[in-house]
């Protein structure tokens, strides 16, 4: 089950409070500013600075490509 999108359209980084991209597939949210994920478990987004994973460049790299490729957009509009 994928997020609510009103839930989407406020969610935000909690750390610099931009905009994440959201990977249904793999049950994440990225900021590629940070170069963080979230994960999502049980359809709930687990935004904890904490418990937040970083991302390697090529694993950046990745993402960013995948969100062109699948039209993922960011969360809201910085």
């Amino acid at each position: 089950m994928a997020l609510d999108p009103k839930l989407l359209e406020i969610l935000a980084c909690p750390e610099d409070k931009g905009p994440l991209l959201y990977f249904e597939d793999e049950s994440s949210l990225y900021n590629p500013r940070l170069k963080r994920r979230y994960a999502v478990r049980d359809d709930i987004p687990i935004m904890l600075i904490d418990e937040a994973e970083a991302v390697d460049d090529a694993e950046h790299t990745r993402l960013m490509a995948k969100a062109d490729t699948d039209g993922v957009k960011p969360t809201f509009e910085a």
